[in-house]
C-alpha cells in the first residue's frame, strides 16, 4: 500500500498532524495499537491541558476546537506561584499580555476525542488501529513501514508521534536525554467551596509540589507530586479521608475540597530527543520533547511541531520539491529546537530547584520569587510566552 505520509501514534498530536497534512492535500495513514473504540470514546485520564492562544488558533484551523463544547473550555486568566509556607507569591497577570486570559484549559480526553472526530471527516486519512509495527526502513527515495501482520506501507515520509517513550525513535537509532525525577504525580478533579477566580496556583512545598488548574464552575484539576509510595497511599485512601487529606495539603486555600473524578498516577519523567529527524523520518510531540508537567505546556509544543513541519512541507509542495528532503527536515529540526529548548531547560532547572529540600535551595528560591515578582519585563515575557 502506498501513501504520502505514515504517522505512528494516534494520540492528539498524531491525529492533529494527520488533519494538518490532509488539509495540505496529502494522503495519510495513521498507525495505532489501541482499538478504534478507545480513540472514539477516550476515558478520562485526569490530565488537564493548558493551551496558549496560538494553540487554540491552530486547533480552530484544524477543525478540532469546535468539537469541544464551550462549557468544557475554561479560561486561565492568571497564575500564582508559592514557595513553602511563605504567603508571598510570584504572580502572572493576564493584563501583562494583550489578551483577556493567559490561555485555556481543556481535559486531555476531550482533546483526544475532538481530534478523532475531526479526522473522521477526512477521506484523505486512513486509520489503522490495533496494529503494531515490526520494522521501519528508509532510503534516499522512499520510506517503508512493515506491520506485524506482514503488510508493507510505502511512503515519502514517516512521522513518529508515539509518546515520550517512543519505540519508533528507538527503532531509528535516535537517542534521547531522559530524566526520571524519582517521583510520581497524582491528578484528579476536586470541587471546592471558595472560587478559584480562574487562577492557576502552584505551591513548591516541603517534600511536595501542589498545583491547581481552574476548571469551569467550582472545580479545579489538582496535581500532586510526591514520592511514589506516598502517591500510592493517596490513591488508596477512602474518599472521605482523601477529601480531608487534600484540603489539608492545600491549607484550605479553596475551602473544603471534594473528589469529583477518578484518581490517576503517572511517573515524573522528562524527555528531550538528541535528534528530531532521521532519513525520511521526523519526531513530533512528546516523542521529540516530553515536558515536565509543571507548565502543563507539552501539548502546545506538540502543536508547534505540527505547525513547523507542515509549513515546511507546504513550501516544498508549492515548489514541487520532495516533502521529506534532508534539507527540509534539518530546517524543521532547527526551528523546533529553537522553539522548545529554552523553556525546556528553564522548566527543568526550576523543577529541580523547587523539588530540593536542602537549605541553600530553599533560600535561593525564596529570594528568586521575591526578585522575579518585582521585575516587570521578566513577568511580561513569561506571561507572553504562556499566552
Amino acid at each position: 500500500m502506498t501513501t504520502d505520509v505514515v504517522i505512528i501514534g494516534a494520540g492528539p498530536v498524531g491525529l492533529c498532524m494527520a488533519k494538518s497534512l490532509a488539509n495540505a492535500g496529502l494522503k495519510v495513514i495513521v498507525i495505532e495499537q489501541q482499538p478504534t473504540s478507545a480513540l472514539a470514546s477516550p476515558a478520562f485520564d485526569g490530565r488537564e491541558i493548558a493551551l496558549t492562544h496560538d494553540s487554540a488558533l491552530l486547533m480552530q484551523k484544524l477543525g478540532v476546537w469546535d468539537n469541544v463544547h464551550p462549557e468544557n473550555i475554561a479560561p486561565l486568566r492568571d497564575a500564582r506561584i508559592f514557595n513553602s509556607h511563605s504567603p508571598a507569591s510570584l504572580n502572572f497577570d493576564h493584563r501583562d499580555t494583550t489578551q483577556n486570559e493567559l490561555g485555556f484549559l481543556i481535559s486531555n480526553h476531550l482533546i483526544r476525542k475532538a481530534a478523532f472526530d475531526s479526522v473522521q471527516l477526512s477521506s484523505a486519512i486512513t486509520l489503522k488501529t490495533e496494529t503494531k509495527i515490526s520494522a521501519i526502513q528508509t532510503d534516499t527515495h522512499q520510506a517503508k513501514v512493515i506491520l506485524s501482520n506482514g503488510e508493507i506501507l510505502h511512503a515519502r515520509l514517516i512521522i513518529a508521534a508515539d509518546s515520550r517513550f517512543s519505540e519508533s525513535r528507538r527503532t531509528m537509532g535516535i537517542a534521547a536525554n531522559i530524566h526520571d525525577f524519582g517521583k510520581a504525580m497524582m491528578v484528579c478533579v476536586m470541587e471546592h467551596t471558595i472560587p478559584h477566580e480562574h487562577t492557576a496556583w502552584e505551591w513548591f512545598d516541603d517534600e511536595q509540589t501542589l498545583a491547581l488548574l481552574p476548571m469551569s464552575g467550582m472545580r479545579s484539576s489538582v496535581v500532586i507530586t510526591l514520592q511514589p509510595n506516598e502517591i500510592n497511599h493517596l490513591m488508596q485512601l477512602a474518599t472521605e479521608d482523601f477529601n480531608h487529606a487534600l484540603s489539608s495539603r492545600f491549607k484550605n486555600r479553596l475551602g473544603a475540597m471534594y473528589l469529583a473524578s477518578t484518581r490517576h498516577a503517572y511517573p515524573l519523567v522528562t524527555v528531550y530527543a538528541k535528534r528530531f529527524i532521521a532519513q525520511r523520518f521526523a519526531l513530533i510531540g512528546d516523542a521529540a520533547v516530553g515536558m515536565h508537567p509543571v507548565t502543563a505546556h507539552g501539548f502546545n509544543f506538540g502543536l508547534k511541531s505540527i505547525q513547523t513541519l507542515t509549513s515546511e512541507i507546504n513550501t516544498a509542495l508549492a515548489a514541487g520539491q520532495d516533502i521529506a528532503s534532508q534539507s527540509l527536515l534539518i530546517r524543521y529540526e532547527k526551528t523546533h529546537r529553537q522553539q522548545t529548548r529554552p523553556l525546556f531547560i528553564a522548566t527543568h532547572a526550576i523543577a529541580k530547584l523547587y523539588s530540593s529540600n536542602h537549605l541553600p535551595a530553599k533560600i535561593l528560591r525564596t529570594g528568586a520569587l521575591h526578585i522575579a515578582n518585582h521585575v516587570k519585563p521578566f513577568k511580561r515575557a513569561v506571561a507572553g510566552l504562556l499566552a
